[in-house]
């Protein structure tokens, strides 16, 4: 679980996943990418591993894995919510033939019509595009990730390009069940624009726009001019 200042949230984050796991031995190991505030202390003191990592989500999860002792990773976003029994959908998922990682459907913890057809629109791409997104708690053998040398540690989309790999692989399961995400990028920003800027990400990553550059766009800085003005972004 990669964090950055969640004080507010990681301790009924820790107390849910424990909550929810019920038939596995679950470690749970948070990698904080340099809080300001008592997230690293809350995580300890609710009962997690917790360990420091240079910041950036695809560092921070590569970082976990490293020192996870289970046969199976699960990356989970702090403000994210595991169905019950979690484990066993994520054990019965695996052993699907074929199958060499998966995630869960998507709930949004917040109502509105407009969060429901996101909600639609994600479950679609997931069952029927094959790509689910790193709020839906990919899960996978150690294995394999280890043998696609894990998240490549770029600034944004390391969910994106890592399913990306996986579907070279095999199939890409998706457990009956949703995980329930915090709403809070959407009421920030709004249900159209959160999409819209989605949808930039994924159309500026198949046109070669670089992820430095993506990633200004996707957190509302001003882009900075390019090093070398004659290199395509």
């Amino acid at each position: 679980m990669p964090t950055l200042n969640e004080a507010a949230i990681i301790k009924e984050t820790i107390s849910q996943v424990k909550k929810s796991g019920r038939d596995t031995l679950v470690e749970i190991i948070v990698v904080d990418g340099g809080s300001r505030d008592a997230t690293m202390e809350i995580a300890s003191s609710g009962g997690a591993k917790v360990i420091g990592s240079a910041g950036g989500r695809a560092c921070q999860m590569n970082a976990g894995a490293k020192v996870a002792a289970g046969d199976v990773l699960l990356f989970l976003h702090a403000d994210t919510r595991l169905p019950d029994r979690f484990d066993v959908l994520v054990r019965q998922t695996l052993a699907t033939a074929g199958v060499v990682a998966g995630a869960f459907e998507l709930k949004i913890d917040a109502p509105g019509w407009g969060l429901r057809l996101v909600e639609k629109g994600v479950n679609w791409r997931s069952r029927l595009l094959a790509m689910p997104y790193g709020d839906q708690a990919i899960f996978l053998p150690a294995s394999v990730f280890w043998q696609l040398g894990g998240f490549r540690e770029l600034p944004i989309m390391e969910d994106f390009e890592l399913v990306l790999r996986l579907r070279r692989l095999g199939l890409m399961g998706i457990a009956p069940a949703p995980v329930v995400t915090s709403a809070r990028r959407w009421q920030a920003l709004g249900v159209v624009k959160t999409t819209a800027i989605n949808q930039y990400m994924i159309l500026g990553y198949y046109l070669g726009v670089s992820k430095a550059r993506l990633a200004q766009w996707y957190r509302g800085k001003k882009p900075e001019p390019p090093d070398n003005p004659s290199l395509p972004l």
